[in-house]
């Protein structure tokens, strides 16, 4: 909808942004982009489930943001995926990274690294629907 464009159509105005073909960012650069988005979303999530002491909220949002969690989301996500979204997924998930996971296996930290690509690639294509889609899904937010 209107809605979900308005929030990054602003930005980029606001911060005099260029317009940039997303084909030229690096799977590793969405990826980075997609971990923060992804953590707003998450901590957006968790503050709005009631006031908690900060510490509180950092190792519950640990459990939704790191990369097992994130490689099992994306397992059941992506049977919904589109073609161009698998395909940014796949990239992300073989993209050649310089970093080890932290509690996690390398399969998992590449899934996570995909997801996060996706993400990113979403939130620069201005797609925020699709994102709140993925993660209330992935998430089970909404389920009884």
């Amino acid at each position: 909808g209107k809605m979900d464009k308005s929030i990054i159509l602003d930005m980029k105005q606001q911060l005099q942004l260029k317009e940039v073909d997303i084909r030229t960012y690096s799977p590793l650069a969405l990826a980075y982009l997609g971990d923060a988005v992804y953590e707003v979303i998450v901590r957006t999530i968790l503050l709005n489930h009631g006031n908690m002491p900060v510490n509180k909220y950092h190792r519950k949002a640990s459990h939704m943001v790191n990369a097992s969690a994130q490689s099992r989301m994306i397992t059941e996500l992506e049977p919904m995926l589109t073609e161009e979204e698998l395909s940014v997924y796949k990239r992300g998930r073989n993209a050649k990274s310089y970093t080890s996971a932290k509690h996690a296996t390398i399969i998992e930290y590449r899934m996570a690294t995909g997801f996060e690509a996706l993400i990113g690639y979403l939130y620069l294509k201005e797609e925020m629907e699709r994102i709140f889609y993925l993660v209330k899904t992935g998430l089970h937010i909404g389920e009884e």
